[in-house]
């Protein structure tokens, strides 16, 4: 098949990859409790998290009042026990830091589960949690929790994620160690370019004997970045898993902006059938490719449809999977659309929806997928 075009030069995104260093607690906010110091922050130059805690009022509402915080640019929900659903909404308003106004509330999703295996479920100090929003530069939070059964988990906490990235290698990509594979590897830009601080990623990665399925997922959040801010937000992605859930690395093994351009995900090795934290109930055997940004709102372009069609193609291929193909898949857990030890076909380009009840990878993205399977044939 034929390669994607990159239309994001890497001299471009080496010049975007900025830092946002987390310096303290900004204008008239009451100073932070010991309990709003929830934060592990890493090296200054690798970003950081703070995290404040809303108070544990009992009920099924929870407020944090508005208030000055030290900059971030990407921000979520996180709660002490992980095994616990929110049941609820909850909504943020963010102060913009270059203009002072507040933004407009806005949901963020919550529709997600922590893994099932490995290290990132057993650890302690591992948190369930939102998928994490990008807001761009903002020094200012206001949230609002409400519970759709009369009660909420508690230890509720909002993260603030100040990412930075460093700039990209040399070359800019990842090369496989197989090259006898039918379809060719992608561009990848590897986890240097995005800045992923290794000291944070405590246990090596664990591995599943092939990659059977590669399923299709979105971010959620916001679809106003630009590809510019791409490294910046897969970097937020990552502080937020590791630090303010409490995973042992980034979630997905490769995320994909709206440009097209490919990004290593996690630890391991891209040729490697890496078990991540992607698919609850389905992490073994599985390649998760995630899409920065919200489909149900957004239509994918042609650049995100080639870029998911040549990983897929590649990664399946490795294996000698047609990704036309279907396969049955035996489920690892209970996740509330199939139960542990139940079989199920699946097809070898799948969404998040298809092993897990959520309306990830969005509408419109879902509706693509056919065309993708299509492109990865070709």
């Amino acid at each position: 098949m034929a390669l994607p075009t990159r239309r994001t030069p890497l001299a471009a995104a080496a010049a975007a990859l900025t830092a946002a260093v987390l310096l303290g607690t900004l204008g008239p906010a009451s100073p932070a409790s010991s309990a709003e110091q929830a934060a592990r922050p890493a090296a200054a130059d690798r970003g950081s998290v703070h995290g404040i805690v809303l108070p544990d009022t009992g009920g099924a509402e929870r407020e944090l009042s508005a208030r000055r915080t030290a900059p971030f640019s990407m921000v979520g929900l996180t709660w002490s026990d992980p095994r616990a659903q929110l049941g609820g909404t909850a909504q943020v308003r963010v102060r913009d830091r270059a203009t002072g106004a507040w933004s407009a509330w806005r949901d963020l999703e919550s529709d997600v589960r922590t893994p099932e295996t490995g290290r990132d479920s057993t650890a302690a100090g591992v948190r369930a949690g939102t998928q994490p929003l990008w807001t761009g530069p903002s020094d200012g939070v206001q949230a609002r929790v409400r519970g759709a059964e009369g009660t909420l988990p508690r230890g509720l906490r909002v993260e603030l994620v100040a990412p930075t990235a460093a700039a990209p290698t040399a070359s800019g990509t990842v090369t496989a160690a197989k090259t006898t594979t039918p379809a060719p590897q992608p561009v990848i830009l590897p986890r240097a370019a995005w800045g992923a601080d290794e000291s944070l990623v405590k246990d090596p990665a664990t591995y599943s004997k092939e990659t059977k399925v590669v399923f299709v997922h979105h971010t959620a959040g916001t679809n106003t970045y630009s590809c510019e801010e791409s490294a910046s937000v897969v970097n937020g992605i990552f502080l937020y898993h590791v630090q303010s859930q409490g995973w042992n690395d980034i979630g997905y093994q490769f995320l994909v902006d709206k440009c097209g351009t490919v990004y290593e995900g996690r630890a391991g090795g891209i040729d490697k059938p890496v078990i991540g934290a992607q698919t609850y109930g389905f992490n073994t055997d599985t390649t998760g490719v995630a899409v920065l940004g919200n489909y149900n709102d957004a239509t994918s372009t042609p650049e995100v449809r080639a870029s998911l069609a040549a990983v897929a193609a590649w990664k399946l291929g490795l294996y000698g999977y047609d990704p036309a193909s279907t396969v049955v898949m035996t489920a690892a857990a209970s996740n509330g659309k199939f139960t542990a030890g139940q079989q199920v076909t699946m097809n070898r380009i799948s969404g998040h929806r298809d092993g897990f009840p959520t309306e990830c990878p969005g509408n419109n993205l879902y509706a693509d997928l056919p065309s993708i399977r299509t492109l990865a044939v070709q």
